[in-house]
Parts: C-alpha cells; structure tokens; sequence
C-alpha cells in the first residue's frame, strides 16, 4: 500500500494563504468564476472534507458536490483554513485511512484514490493561488508526483472535459513538472492576472 504524507503540501498551501492580503481577495484565479476568496474557500471545504474522507467519517462533508455552489469564506477563514489543513495531514496520516472505499464529493471511490484525488487538488490549487497573488511556488516533490500520475490517468479518461478538469493544455517536451501537470489539469502554465 502506497501512502504519502500531506503534511508538506499542506503547509506550502498554508503559507501561500497566509499572504494573500485583503485586497486581492476579488482579484482573479486560474479557477474559471473563482475570484481568490472563492478559491480559499473552496481548499477549505476540501480540507474537511478530505479530513473526513481519511476519517471514513462519512456525512455531510463528503456529501456535498463540490460544483453545486460558489465556495466563499468567512471572517475566521485564516485561522479556520490552517486548522483544516493541518487536521487533513494528520488524517491522512492513520495507515488506516488508506485502506478500503470512502467518499468525498458525494462520489464513493477506493481510498488511495481519495488520497491522490486531495494531493492533485492541493498541488493544482496551490499554483492556481500562488499564480493568482503573484508568490513563488514550489510544490511538495511527492505530492506533485502523486498529481501527475492521477493527472495522466484523467487525461486518459473519455469523460474528460466535463467536471473537476478542462481540456488538457499541451505544454513543452521540455516543461517542468509543475508545468506538465498544471497542464494536464486544464489550465494554462502561461496564465497570469489581467493588469488593470
């Protein structure tokens, strides 16, 4: 059984959220109709409900379709999204929580897949908010290893193009990692924030 800890792309995330500062909270994502505080609070509900998903604590959180509403954040979002993504390291660190089905998304699904399901979302929504507030971002190496093989696996799929990924964006033989598997993700490794 193959397990990975969460723990340093959770805290990559973290750190990313940390710094975004009041006034970019409209400003634009990669995301199609997220603006970033439409972002944070979509990695916070995916947080609990991964956390959830670890636990086989299965309810409410792992109920929802994450693409029936706009995500958004509350006041206590900085302090609420660290908890989340400690708390979703941690349980995905129980041996446990990588064996048999779970659910997450309100889709019941094998529990490594749920663990490369988060590791591609924190990996991909990590550049989405680093690309978005202009900061540096260097994922996890394992994590990002994780994303890239479930990424080339989506893109092998013929549902793809509706739900959770876009159409593949081809990138360059020689382009990074990172770069290959934000295009496998359906976003472009190019993208910036329109300036005003």
């Amino acid at each position: 059984m193959t397990t990975l800890d969460l723990g340093p792309q959770t805290r990559i995330v973290a750190r990313l959220a940390e710094s975004v500062t009041d006034e970019q909270m409209t400003g634009p994502t990669p995301c199609p109709d997220l603006a970033v505080r439409n972002l944070l609070g979509h990695l916070l509900g995916l947080s609990v409900a991964f956390r959830d998903a670890a636990r086989k604590d299965l309810g409410p959180t792992t109920d929802t379709d994450p693409g029936a509403t706009v995500p958004d954040i509350g006041p206590g979002w900085r302090e609420e999204l660290s908890k989340a993504l400690d708390e979703l390291a941690d349980a995905w660190r129980d041996p446990a929580a990588w064996t048999g089905d779970t659910r997450a998304g309100g889709v019941d699904l094998p529990a490594p897949v749920a663990g490369a399901v988060v590791a591609d979302e924190l990996v991909i929504h990590g550049w989405d908010l680093a690309r978005a507030t202009g900061q540096e971002y260097a994922p996890d190496p394992a994590a990002l290893g994780s994303a890239l093989t479930f990424l080339r696996a989506a893109a092998d799929d013929p549902d793809r193009g509706s739900g959770l990924f876009g159409p593949v964006v081809p990138v360059p033989e020689s382009s990074t990692l990172l770069d290959r598997a934000v295009g496998l993700s359906g976003r472009d490794p190019e993208w910036r924030p329109v300036s005003g």
